[in-house]
């Protein structure tokens, strides 16, 4: 067998899974992105003469891969959301993307100089490569799908969901805002050594106010002119019917290409152009069909990238592990991110029990792939430093990404399917009555 010809019989069999597994196990507990990586760690063990997936050595595939399956999650991820854009609404989001994100950033910085004994570039770029929570694979923690009646209720306590609607609304916008830090670690890189501070300056205007800016300002426009679009003729036709929700993949790609050549950020854009699409018309039921085009393209894409995950760590990823890196990794799972979420929630009107929840599952993926791979990808000679430290950067993500898979893909159906339940006993008496009868 070919090499080529193989790459087409894992290709397809990823997808094939990412078909079929949601229809076979749809009533059972199951971690469907464990599964993806266990089957390409065992697919990729086979002698089918396939080159094992190397991220270090294929840096640019890998970076565009994941930024695909990325921006494709955060039009997904915004077309959930049934909410009203106001700042009381997303009250939550705020505190996780104001207080929660740059805590975490910080302590993993510090545990990357501290503890690791990284360069002050490679701790930096550590903490903002793992501070994303991931819009890819948190669909078992994520907002439910569209429905065609917006939600005005902005009391969390008598809100449906507000930990899914936190968790949805984070991952859409934190994936761009750790951009700014990823460019911050290769300034600093690029900076080793000179006395001026001129370049943190440049930094600060460029990639923090304007390119966020730029971002939001892109995603605003593209959401109201392609909302204009397609929602200004009914479908009729059968080509039309055929084709139904293929707008999800446009809107996507058009809103990130043009966001991109203004050095805009892009994921912001996505996401915001995503959110402005699904509040333009909210009682239209064709948001079910853009929703349901993205979540497939989304599945699809997310398996082939996790087989290969599952076969770069078939190929060795993890070999430059040490025994301090895996303490390390599981302490940003087990403590960071909870303990800085636990801080940013602080004030929040949510119960305890969906504060914690909340701080716990910041699941950690493939758009902190993404971001290793572009830093990796833009640093030069000058950002030397960077690049010495590819292996184990990778080694150390790809532990945090799989521990992150298997302990969050484990708990998140029991967790949320005890908050789901748990929910209606603490409303009132009153207010139970009341959705009863409805």
């Amino acid at each position: 067998m070919g090499a080529y010809e193989a790459a087409l019989l894992v290709a397809g069999i990823a997808i094939f899974g990412a078909v079929v597994l949601p229809r076979v196990l749809s009533d059972k507990p199951m971690s469907f992105p464990l599964i993806y990586v266990v089957a390409g760690a065992l697919l990729f063990s086979l002698p089918l003469g396939v080159e094992i997936p190397d991220p270090v050595e294929h840096g640019d595939l890998a970076e565009r891969l994941t930024e695909f399956v990325v921006i494709i999650a955060l039009t997904g991820a915004g077309l959930k959301l049934d909410r009203p854009f106001e700042w009381q609404a997303w009250s939550n989001t705020w505190r996780l993307l104001a207080i929660t994100m740059p805590l975490t950033i910080l302590a993993t910085a510090l545990l990357g100089w501290g503890v690791l004994g990284t360069l002050v570039s490679t701790a930096v770029l550590l903490g903002a490569v793992v501070a994303p929570t991931d819009p890819v694979l948190a669909s078992d923690v994520q907002a439910t799908p569209p429905t065609e009646e917006m939600d005005e209720e902005i009391d969390p306590k008598k809100q449906e969901g507000e930990v899914r609607f936190a968790l949805t609304s984070e991952a859409g916008l934190n994936d761009g805002l750790a951009f700014p830090f990823t460019h911050l670690a290769i300034a600093i890189a690029a900076a080793a050594g000179a006395s001026s501070l001129d370049w943190l300056g440049e930094w600060f205007l460029m990639h923090f106010l304007y390119e966020i800016a730029v971002g939001v300002v892109m995603g605003y426009l593209a959401g109201q002119v392609l909302a204009r679009v397609i929602f200004s003729e009914s479908v009729t036709t059968q080509l039309g019917k055929v084709m139904e929700g293929a707008e999800a993949l446009a809107v996507t790609l058009i809103t990130y290409g043009a966001t991109e050549l203004v050095h805009g950020y892009g994921f912001i854009a996505v996401f915001v152009a995503a959110v402005e699409l699904r509040h333009y018309e909210w009682e239209h039921e064709y948001y079910t069909a853009l929703h349901d085009y993205a979540v497939m393209i989304e599945r699809i894409v997310m398996a082939t990238v996790l087989v290969l995950f599952g076969g770069a760590i078939a190929g060795g990823l993890l070999a430059p592990l040490t025994l301090l890196d895996i303490v390390v990794g599981l302490t940003l799972i087990f403590v960071v991110r909870p303990v800085a979420g636990v801080i940013g929630m602080l004030g929040s009107s949510l119960p305890w029990s969906e504060r914690l929840v909340v701080s716990a599952f910041g699941i950690r993926g493939i758009g902190s792939f993404y971001y290793l791979a572009f830093a990796l990808n833009e640093a030069s000679f000058g950002e030397i430093e960077l690049l010495v430290a590819a292996d184990k950067l990778w080694a150390l993500l790809g532990f945090v990404v799989l521990a992150s898979i298997v302990i969050h893909g484990i708990s998140a159906n029991y967790v949320m399917d005890a908050l789901d339940r748990r929910r209606p006993d603490e409303r009132t008496p009153s207010e139970t009555s009341e959705a009863d009868a409805s």
